[in-house]
C-alpha cells in the first residue's frame, strides 16, 4: 500500500522541517549574532548579509513542513494527484536548495570581511580625537557593544595593547576586563561556526529530499 511504503519517510521530512526552522530561528535570535547585526552609527546599519542566510533557512523548513503534511496526507488517502504535487514541490526545494548553497559557498567570507569593516571604521571614529563629542559617544557604545558581546578588544596587533593602555589612564572605557582577544578574530569565529551550521543543515536537508524522492519514483 501507498500509506506504508510513503507515510513514514515524508512524516520524517516533515519533522526534518520542523527542525531546520528550529535552528534557522535560533541563528536568527541568537543573542550574538543580534546583538551585532541590529547595530548602527552615524546612519550606517551593520551588514545583514548573514541574515539572508538564514531567511533562505527559515523559509525552506517551513515549506518542508507544510509540504510534508500535504504528503502525509497525500499517502493517508493516497491520492496520486497529491503525491504528485508534493514531489513536483520536492523538486522545487531540492533546486532552492543547491542555488542557496551555491551563494552560501560563494559568500562564506563575506559576512566576516564586511562585520570586520564595519568594526573597522566604528573604532577608527571613537580613537579619533577630531570628532565631536557626541559623535565620539555614539562610536564608542557601538564599540562597546561588539567588546562585551565577543570578550574581545581592539583590531588586532598593536591596536588591542592600545586600546586597554587608553582605557587603562582613563582615556576612553572601551574593553571588558576579559577582553585580550582581537575582535577580528572573534568575528571570524563567531560567524564562520555559523556558516559552517548552515552548510551542514542544508547537506542534511538535501540528503533527505534525495531519500524522499527516490521513495516516491516506487511509487
Amino acid at each position: 500500500m501507498i500509506v506504508d511504503l510513503f507515510f513514514f519517510p515524508v512524516f520524517f521530512f516533515s519533522l526534518t522541517g520542523g527542525v531546520i526552522l528550529g535552528v534557522a530561528l535560533w541563528l536568527r535570535h541568537d543573542p550574538k549574532t543580534s546583538n551585532l547585526l541590529e547595530l548602527n552609527f552615524d546612519g550606517a546599519q551593520a551588514p545583514s548579509t548573514f541574515y539572508i542566510s538564514v531567511h533562505i533557512l527559515i523559509a525552506v523548513g517551513a515549506v518542508m513542513m507544510v509540504v510534508g503534511f500535504l504528503g502525509c496526507y497525500g499517502a493517508i488517502q493516497e491520492s496520486q494527484c497529491l503525491l504528485g504535487t508534493f514531489f513536483a514541490c520536492l523538486v522545487i526545494l531540492f533546486a532552492c536548495e543547491v542555488a542557496a548553497g551555491i551563494w552560501g559557498f560563494m559568500h562564506r567570507e563575506t559576512v566576516s570581511k564586511e562585520m570586520m569593516n564595519y568594526y573597522d571604521s566604528v573604532y577608527d571614529k571613537a580613537m579619533t580625537q577630531s570628532l565631536t563629542d557626541d559623535k565620539k559617544q555614539a562610536a564608542a557604545s557601538v564599540l562597546k557593544v561588539f567588546h562585551e558581546t565577543l570578550i574581545c578588544c581592539g583590531k588586532g596587533q598593536g591596536s588591542t595593547f592600545f586600546t586597554r593602555l587608553t582605557d587603562a589612564v582613563g582615556v576612553t572605557d572601551l574593553c571588558p576586563s576579559g577582553g585580550t582577544t582581537s575582535c577580528h578574530n572573534r568575528i571570524q569565529e563567531l560567524f564562520s561556526d555559523k556558516i559552517y551550521l548552515i552548510g551542514i543543515a542544508a547537506l542534511v536537508v538535501a540528503v533527505i529530499m534525495v531519500r524522499t524522492g527516490s521513495c516516491t519514483n516506487k511509487l
